[in-house]
């Protein structure tokens, strides 16, 4: 029995196992890579954005605290309207809150948005 001759144009290679070394075309940049990779610039760019999420996330507080924080010292000088304290928490509280979160959901999409935007426009 013969063994029909391979070309070597035909022979195939199997490769098993990931590259070992790669190498980066020059000038050529990647902060998604960055991020995965955790570098210290993709550390960076998580940074900042953690600290734009803070800073709305304090805002709301700050806002939800001035609109709820005298509510109990309002209702203390009113002993006897309990009416009015059941007003004011269903209704007059509702459309606050609702609006703050809107506003907070729509500030941390945007965050986020502006970091994607950043990190895939280079």
């Amino acid at each position: 029995m013969t063994v029909p001759h391979q070309d070597p144009a035909e022979r195939r290679v199997v490769v098993t196992g990931p590259a070992r070394h790669t190498l980066r075309a020059s000038g050529y940049y990647r902060p998604r890579t960055e991020i995965d990779e955790q570098t210290t610039l993709g550390h960076t760019y998580v940074r900042s954005l953690m600290r734009s999420q803070l800073r709305a996330a304090l805002a709301v507080f700050a806002v939800l605290t001035l609109l709820v924080g005298p509510l109990p010292l309002l209702f203390a000088a009113m002993p006897d309207a309990h009416r009015l304290e059941w007003a004011v928490l269903g209704f007059c509280l509702y459309a606050p809150l609702v609006l703050l979160a809107r506003w907070y959901v729509r500030r941390a999409e945007r965050n986020e948005r502006d970091l994607i935007r950043l990190v895939e426009d280079r």
